[in-house]
């Protein structure tokens, strides 16, 4: 078994959301190395699909690999906060719209071999326009995209985050199988 083993860490540099730490890490073959990590807050995602199948989805950019792309809402789960109630907070804050029953769809860990950061994400089936979003700065507009239409998203790179991606291609087979 090849497993790599953490004799402990330090924090190099702490923030509200994220921390770096410094770990001394034994490999399987007895060698040591210095080997930085990201301590991240969990991430809650949450979307909805309609009667018609399909998806909300925010149109936005992201500076630090300036690009554009469709992406479920998504935010830092807040200290003490249930995971499904930070993904229907996440989805109103940034659509307008408030998700019906929330139900788990998948959790992933975008990089794993960086940072321990897990992104929980959520769907429903139903939900209902409140209004704006108050947190209309997330993105540049707000749209129901046909789930039949999403493996070619993501083909041209149209859906770049990770996160978003593997929701929507298993959306995407859940139910149109």
């Amino acid at each position: 078994m090849s497993v790599w083993k953490n004799l402990g860490e330090h924090t190099v540099y702490e923030n509200p959301w994220l921390r770096v730490n410094l770990a001394d890490v034994v490999l399987p073959n007895g060698r040591h190395l210095d080997h930085y990590l990201l301590r991240q807050r969990p991430v809650a995602l949450a979307t909805a699909v309609n009667e018609r199948n399909e998806v909300l989805l925010l149109w936005r950019h992201r500076f630090i690999p300036d690009s554009w792309g469709w992406e479920l809402a998504a935010g830092v789960v807040e200290d003490g906060e249930d995971l499904e109630a930070a993904a229907a907070r996440e989805m109103l804050e940034e659509t307008g719209w408030r998700p019906g029953p929330l139900r788990h769809l998948l959790t992933v860990e975008p990089s794993s071999g960086l940072s321990d950061a897990r992104h929980h994400i959520y769907w429903s089936d139903s939900c209902e326009y409140v209004g704006h979003p108050a947190d209309d700065f997330e993105s540049d507009r707000r749209e129901w995209i046909p789930l039949k239409d999403i493996p070619d998203l993501v083909a041209r790179g149209e859906v770049r985050a990770s996160n978003s991606a593997a929701a929507l291609l298993l959306l995407h087979h859940l139910r149109l199988g």
